[in-house]
This record gives C-alpha cells, structure tokens and sequence, in this order.
C-alpha cells in the first residue's frame, strides 16, 4: 500500500507571500496527490481572504482559522492534529521553502523508515549575523544537556511519522521554540532522527517575527525538556559542583587545624539535597516515559 502526506503550513499575516507561493503549493500537492491543511493563526491583514478563496475552488486544501494567535507551535500542533495519513510534513508559508525538498524528504523518511527527517540548512547562509549567533547558542546550549547527533534542530522543513508527532504534540509549547522541542522530544525517546541536506531562499514578503526573545523562550523550553525526559543531566553536574567544592574548602580549613567550615558543610549538605531531588525527578522522569 502506498503512504500518504500531508503538508502542514502555519500562516500568520503572510498575504504578500501567499499570492505567490500558494498557488504553487496547490498545484504541487494536486500533482503529487497530497493532502495540503493552512493554519491561519489570527492573522489581521488578508491571509484569511486569500486561503478562504482557494478553498472554496479546491478539494486537497484545509483551512483551519484560530481566532486569536496562538503561536508557531499552536498553529502546527493544530494542523498535524487534523492528518489523517501516514505522514505529515511542515513548512514555511513564506516562500523560502523548496517543494521539490517535500518529495525529497518523503522520499527519505520512505526509504529509511526514519520517524523524524529533518531539513537541514548547514552550510547556507543564515537570514542575519544576529539568528546565526541565536541559533548557534541554542545548538550549543542542547548539546551540552544531551546527546545530539542533528545539527539543524530548529528547520521548519520536518516530515514526521504522523501517528508517533501525535504522542508528542501536548509536551510541546505554542512557541517558536516548538521547532527545537519536537526534535529533542523524538531524540530523548530514541526514535530514529535523521538529516536531509535542502535549500532555501529568500522571503517572498512579510518579514521575521524571530528575536532575542525567541531565542531565550528556546533556551528555557530545552531546560525544561531535557529536566522532564533526563534530569540527571542537570541536577547531577550542579549537585557535583556543590559537593566537591564544599569538600575542597572544608579540607583547606580542616588541614590548617581550624576546625570543620560551617560554609564547607553548607555547600555539601546543598550538593546532597540537589543529588536527592535529581533522584526523584528521575524517577518522575521513568514514570512520565512509561505512560
């Protein structure tokens, strides 16, 4: 039996891009017959005109409207939330996104069995000097909390199992960061994540709504992630760093015949409490992965 595809596209106030790139991606999704959901997340320009015309002409295309914005993520997570087939793949409403890269990744995720194929970007140049500094400290910030074998963990380009991203979608936020979230979520349960090398190109029109906040918001949700799936990876280097620091300084005072450091025994009474808690949340963590 062949597999089927979605293509899911959150648009927000994208209607100088959507005159453009819309009519392409119909036409593409009727060609190679797959299911096309849109996601206007409260857009306040015409996106919502512009989607509400091409559905009325054609079949293959959703529309699902959020009244009020709820994010990148929000719209995502609704659209994957309405696929009914096998998978479902994620783009940008804003043009920069290849569709021959959709046939390329379906074709991967068919060849390898992969749960996760993820559009990689490395080696191109980056919107700004300013995203490539944010998208570097979010890269570094993950990898130093977990094994990470992906490098582009941020892509919009993502096809996913459609039935396995389901499971996931209610551990992820409404964010911007939902992108490097859903990653890391598939890699700390140890599904298959794999890269696929695709280009991009310049915005058809509209302009970013990524900033500093955004990379900050990644930053937090990433703690958060790898406290709720590997929690051992926070508290144990802090509850390390505690403990033989207060060794070390009680020794310095113990050795000179001053007696036992009141800070020295604070700093490792705090190293065995955060051992403790890292402990419980450990066993949160086993309850969590178990259901």
């Amino acid at each position: 039996m062949s597999k089927t595809l979605t293509i899911v596209m959150p648009v927000y106030n994208e209607e100088e891009s959507l005159k453009i790139f819309l009519p392409e991606v119909i036409d593409h999704c009727i060609n190679n017959e797959y299911s096309l959901i849109l996601v206007n997340d409260g857009s306040k320009d015409k996106t919502g005109e512009i989607l509400k015309t091409h559905a009325a002409t054609t079949s293959i295309l959703t529309v699902i409207t959020h009244k009020v914005n709820k994010g990148y993520g929000g719209a995502i997570k609704s659209g994957i939330e309405k696929c009914i087939t096998d998978y479902v793949i994620t783009i940008d409403a804003d043009g920069q996104h290849y569709l021959s890269d959709v046939d390329n990744l379906f074709a991967k995720i068919l060849e390898t069995d992969a749960d996760l194929v993820i559009g990689s970007r490395k080696g191109q140049m980056s919107a700004s000097a300013f995203r490539k500094v944010g998208k570097g400290i979010i890269r570094f910030v993950a990898k130093m909390l977990m094994k990470l074998s992906v490098y582009d963990i941020n892509s919009g380009m993502k096809i996913y199992d459609t039935e396995l991203v389901n499971k996931y979608l209610k551990l992820t936020p409404d964010t911007m960061s939902f992108s490097d979230i859903i990653t890391l979520t598939f890699v700390s349960n140890r599904h298959l994540v794999i890269e696929e090398p695709i280009q991009i190109k310049k915005r058809m029109g509209g302009t970013s709504t990524i900033g500093i906040r955004t990379a900050f918001e990644t930053i937090m949700e990433i703690i958060n992630i790898i406290i709720l799936f590997n929690p051992a990876r926070i508290f144990l280097p802090i509850s390390a760093f505690f403990f033989v620091f207060g060794v070390f300084w009680g020794a310095n005072f113990f050795f000179q015949g001053k007696g036992i450091s009141i800070g020295a025994s604070t700093l490792i009474l705090t190293g065995l409490l955060i051992f403790l808690l890292g402990l419980i949340a450990e066993q949160l963590s086993a309850l969590r992965k178990n259901q």
